[in-house]
């Protein structure tokens, strides 16, 4: 994601310096022509405007958001509500949970195949998954599994785990090759997720050259149309 993010993030910051600066100077030859302005140029000069008014009350707050939501996510209750709107989202909340199982079922088989007791596998494991919906999910397994449970009937229980994961680990229960199932679910999440970045980012790569160029050539267009206008009085 540092590709599309930095793409993003620079042509928002790329469109904001051309508000900021360069249309202030076609507003102000505008208005020395006395043309008259077309609603795009109108409402483009307006949110320049805006941006010219209030940018450094709007650089501020969108640091204080930032601040405080960094703040917030390190509480236990913020983390858990945070983490569990990423598990809902579309597309991304699919992927961070095929994610979050793969590495769970890496993690925990490699532990138990070199002989690390379950319990203390899946205390690991928890602390290593990353989403804090997933660590309680794996605890309350281990919990179950000090009273005398398996490992499938917790996992099911939580409705954090999918149904064919929890249908293969309690075969590899059954026979005695938990770890080997769990390598074999490992290897079929981790092509999931390989396969679901790469549909990810062929789908984006249109999706951003559409967002730049609606933005950059929305401004564009907007600030030649009065140009056109006074060109045509003019012939």
């Amino acid at each position: 994601m540092v590709y599309p993010v930095a793409v993003i993030t620079i042509a928002i910051g790329v469109v904001v310096i051309i508000l900021w600066k360069v249309i202030p100077t076609f507003a102000m030859l505008f208005q020395g022509l006395g043309a008259t302005l077309p609603l795009p140029t109108r409402i483009t000069i307006a949110v320049s405007n805006f941006l010219g008014r209030f940018m450094p009350l709007l650089v501020l707050a969108g640091g204080a958001v930032a601040f405080f939501l960094n703040r917030y996510y390190k509480t236990y209750k913020g983390r858990r509500q945070i983490d569990q709107f990423t598990l809902k989202l579309p597309v991304l909340g699919d992927l961070m949970r095929k994610i979050s199982v793969a590495r769970f079922c890496r993690t925990l088989g490699t532990l138990i195949q070199s002989g690390v007791p379950i319990l203390e596998g899946l205390e690991i494991t928890a602390r290593t998954s990353g989403n804090a919906i997933i660590e309680d999910a794996i605890m309350a397994t281990r919990k179950s599994i000090e009273e005398g449970k398996t490992i499938a009937g917790p996992l099911e229980e939580t409705g954090v785990f999918p149904s064919m994961v929890v249908q293969m680990i309690s075969v590899g229960e059954q026979t005695g090759a938990l770890d080997t199932m769990l390598s074999k679910i490992a290897d079929f999440y981790e092509d999931e997720v390989d396969e679901a970045v790469e549909n990810l980012m062929a789908l984006l790569e249109p999706v951003m050259i559409l967002f730049l160029g609606v933005m950059i050539g929305g401004i564009v267009i907007s600030m030649y149309m009065p140009m056109f206008s006074l060109l045509s009085k003019i012939a």
